[in-house]
């Protein structure tokens, strides 16, 4: 009996290692490019991959989405949406995806991934969004609890990295 119980202690302990969500910096150790987001509201990048280096820019858009294209240790070299690019720590990201809406005029979010399908709601260029799912050329993103889907050339952070 004590045997069957020592093995399945170890394979309980095998899955929850296995299952359980890992924290940012584990879950940011993937192949590049990728995207991720900004993890809080006011994120830090610098010129180089350590604290050290200068700070380049501020970033106080809290889910705002990157594309991660470097790794060097703890640190990610990241380009937003704009081509900045530059350093930030791989504990001031995070995996969720996200998004923001380019291109020019409102961007139309609809009920369903269909352009015969309802306007909920338009936004501007700049809105910030965390994505729900992508198909088919369309995403159905998430601002502030309001969800639609949009055409995913109209996100940044939809497409492959």
């Amino acid at each position: 009996m004590s045997l069957l119980k020592n093995v399945l202690l170890i394979a309980i302990t095998i899955l929850i290692c296995v299952v359980l969500p890992q924290d940012g910096a584990h879950a940011q150790q993937r192949d590049v490019p990728y995207w991720a987001s900004l993890r809080y509201d006011e994120v830090r990048m610098r010129v180089g991959p350590s604290q050290e280096y200068p700070i380049e820019w501020v970033y106080k858009r809290k889910g705002l989405p990157v594309k991660v294209i470097r790794v060097r240790e703890a640190w990610r070299l990241v380009e937003d949406h704009e081509g900045t690019r530059g350093w930030i720590a791989s504990s001031q990201l995070t995996p969720v995806r996200g998004a923001v809406i380019v291109g020019e005029g409102l961007a139309e979010l609809r009920e369903e991934a269909d352009n015969a399908s309802t306007i909920r709601w338009r936004a501007q260029p700049g809105v910030v969004g965390q994505i729900n799912i992508c198909e088919q050329g369309w995403c159905e993103i998430d601002v502030s609890g309001r969800t639609g889907w949009v055409l995913q050339n109209r996100l940044w952070g939809g497409g492959r990295p």
